[in-house]
């Protein structure tokens, strides 16, 4: 079975990049003949124009983080894993590509700015403060969450806090290599990549690691508050980009080891994972129930609000070429759609969630597909764990600029670069050390109490930035955007009735979370208002009365 889940969905993944990716590229006019705004406004700050391979480590890294690892294993669980693989597949094809590669190209048409941008162009200024104000929540939330769980590999074991570490260093080495003395990407990548398989490998046995690398979680908050603040307003070239670019070859062999797996591992499966769980609920306003909750629940691995942010944020001020938009934009998510499907197959080896949730369980099913090559399921646990480490801090760094991009768009940029990511990291911090009630009563992080909202929010960006991206194909392109349109509306009913059932549920728990239901039912109104306006604007377009 593994076998064939794996192979029909990398064919069916490889035949979506080929000809709906081609589509699309065709409806975007994409021509190397246009200047890209990474060469027409290289600042080498935020503008730099970069080497696609380069791009496409960057942005795969930043999109994935735990989602397609988390997401999936979470819903195959529940639901079943024929449901969660036909989601991922399908999801990523004709919903979330189109999604993130519309945001790139979107992006680079209005000089790399982002999504909120043209939303004000195309939608008007109303729509573009309600967008912004909905995803600096939701980034404010990313960037706690990823923090929190970052800081917790880090904790577990301290050869991966050390490898990490050791990114973040031969990253600025790699930047000034390359930018600052021109050396050769291809040796510069070598030479950095071997120097962190050794770490990889033979870092346990070193005395000095276990001493040097083993904090407590606050001191490690600390540690990488510094860091996202660094990364966030540094030039790209010098940190985020190469830190991003070098993590991604460890996140590709985690594919290739996982790709190995599912061809060659059928007899790993444990047979506890059903292919529809029992006694499924199909539809309802429940949080067992497979509408609308699988769609909100997988989200990285099919469709994913943040991945627009990234795209329109960072990865479009990069791409030196519009035809590289395809690979990176349509490419990365479509891999990102296999990466779930990988996790599948960890789930099904692993026999259900283990010690650790969704994380520790890719963690461990990925120790036994790396047995296959001859690797030590030991050293391939902890492999395991350095490449979703290698996805969180990705996202991290990340979502960090583009919280300080976001803050400052809606602010007219009359907030500096370090004013915006010092609000962004302060609200985190605070996210992850004020506590407030949880569900039974007791005392918990106010981040674990907004994260089950994550889900719904995440993807009713996702809704809103396809919404923003349809209207400039409409009255920018003047074509027809029904593939994207389609999506659209289908995304923003199901993740409003995903904040339905959060707002159900937790005032009829027996602890009822006002402030969760509060957050839920402010998030709705957003959507609704943000909808309206782009409704007013497209009938407006039909009725040839323009908004500007």
């Amino acid at each position: 079975m593994f076998f064939m889940m794996f192979v029909v969905s990398a064919l069916l993944l490889v035949l979506g990049y080929i000809f709906y990716g081609k589509f699309m590229a065709k409806v975007y006019g994409l021509s190397n003949g246009n200047v890209t705004p990474a060469e027409q406004m290289n600042d080498g700050m935020d503008y730099c124009p970069t080497h696609p391979a380069v791009v496409l480590g960057h942005h795969f890294s930043s999109i994935a983080g735990a989602g397609p690892i988390v997401g999936p294993i979470t819903a195959a669980s529940m639901f079943g894993w024929l449901p969660t693989i036909l989601w991922c597949i399908f999801g990523s094809i004709f919903l979330g590509g189109p999604h993130d590669f519309g945001a790139v190209v979107a992006s680079m048409r209005h000089e790399g700015k982002s999504v909120g941008e043209v939303i004000d162009h195309w939608i008007g200024r109303k729509g573009k403060q309600l967008f912004l104000v909905f995803t600096i929540l939701s980034l404010f939330l990313v960037v706690a969450v990823f923090l929190v769980l970052t800081t917790a590999t880090f904790v577990t074991d301290p050869v991966v806090a050390f490898v990490s570490c050791m990114y973040i260093f031969l990253a600025v080495i790699s930047g000034l290599l390359i930018y600052r003395f021109n050396m050769n990407l291809k040796f510069v990548t070598l030479v950095m990549l071997a120097i962190i398989a050794v770490c990889t490998i033979w870092g346990g046995d070193w005395p000095f690691v276990a001493a040097v690398f083993t904090h407590s979680a606050d001191q490690w908050n600390i540690f990488l508050a510094v860091y996202i603040l660094a990364a966030s307003v540094l030039p790209v070239w010098l940190l985020l980009q190469p830190r991003d670019y070098l993590a991604s070859y460890f996140l590709y062999f985690a594919v290739a080891i996982g790709a190995i797996g599912m061809i060659f591992g059928a007899s790993m499966d444990s047979g506890n994972v059903p292919m529809i769980a029992k006694n499924i609920q199909w539809f309802g306003l429940g949080k067992a129930n497979l509408w609308p909750m699988m769609f909100v629940i997988v989200a990285c691995g099919a469709i994913s609000g943040f991945h627009s942010l990234v795209g329109s944020g960072t990865t479009s001020k990069q791409l030196a070429h519009e035809a590289d938009a395809l690979p990176v934009g349509y490419g990365a998510m479509l891999l990102e759609g296999l990466v779930a499907v990988i996790a599948l197959g960890t789930l099904m080896v692993a026999g259900g969630i283990q010690k650790g949730g969704p994380v520790g369980t890719f963690a461990a099913g990925f120790g036994q597909f790396c047995t296959i090559v001859g690797i030590d399921p030991v050293l391939g646990t902890r492999l395991g764990a350095i490449a979703i480490n290698g996805f969180l801090l990705t996202s991290l760094d990340t979502a960090t600029r583009l919280a300080r991009y976001q803050i400052q768009e809606l602010t007219d940029y009359k907030i500096n670069k370090y004013a915006a990511t010092i609000i962004a990291v302060i609200v985190a911090l605070v996210l992850v050390y004020v506590k407030t009630k949880g569900p039974d009563g007791n005392p918990v992080p106010a981040w674990a109490v907004i994260w089950p909202v994550f889900g719904a929010s995440n993807q009713l960006v996702a809704a809103l930035a396809i919404l923003g991206i349809a209207m400039w194909i409409i009255r920018g392109l003047k074509k027809k955007a029904t593939f994207l349109l389609v999506p659209f509306w289908f995304m923003l009913f199901t993740s409003m009735a995903g904040l339905v059932v959060e707002i159900k549920g937790t005032l009829t728990s027996a602890h009822p979370n006002y402030i969760l239901a509060g957050i839920s039912a402010l998030l709705l109104v957003l959507a609704l208002l943000m909808t309206k306006e782009g409704i007013t604007a497209l009938n407006k377009e039909k009725s040839g009365e323009f908004v500007k």
